[in-house]
């Protein structure tokens, strides 16, 4: 029975992790799928059951200050670092989609399928679609 006390603790701790670590909110660096450097530091957030994210870091050289010039509207020229790249994605079995799915370097806004990789829960697949056209990144998760 005293090896049990001990053990539950242990195991829950490991269950805790485990869950934790499946989670899609955090900060994901952001790697370009085509030439596979880092670009950026997004935070993944919940707000009200929905998925958003915005850029909290910028990795590219030179370019902590850019803004966003080809933007149109409101964000015309407006500072890419703390703008918000994903807008209210909704959960439906394991993956998150949604409508808005900003890319500031293009100014252009696609449609989103965002995954944990099932095989490496500290790799996020995110999938922007334009018509049926799409592109997917693999970002990665930043521990801390």
């Amino acid at each position: 029975m005293d090896k049990f006390k001990l053990l539950l603790p242990a195991l829950f701790c490991c269950l805790v992790n485990h869950a934790l670590a499946q989670d899609v909110f955090g900060h994901w660096k952001t790697i370009d799928d085509r030439t596979g450097k880092p670009k950026g530091i997004i935070k993944i957030y919940e707000d009200d059951g929905l998925m958003y994210g915005k850029v909290v870091e910028i990795l590219e050289e030179g370019k902590e200050e850019v803004l966003c010039e080809k933007c149109d509207g409101e964000l015309k020229d407006k500072p890419v670092l703390g703008m918000e790249i994903i807008t209210a994605a909704e959960e439906d079995d394991g993956e998150w989609k949604g409508k808005r799915l900003f890319d500031p370097e293009q100014g252009m806004t696609f449609r989103c399928k965002i995954w944990l990789n099932p095989e490496n829960p500290n790799e996020l697949k995110v999938r922007g679609y334009l018509a049926f056209i799409y592109r997917t990144q693999t970002w990665l998760r930043v521990k801390g």
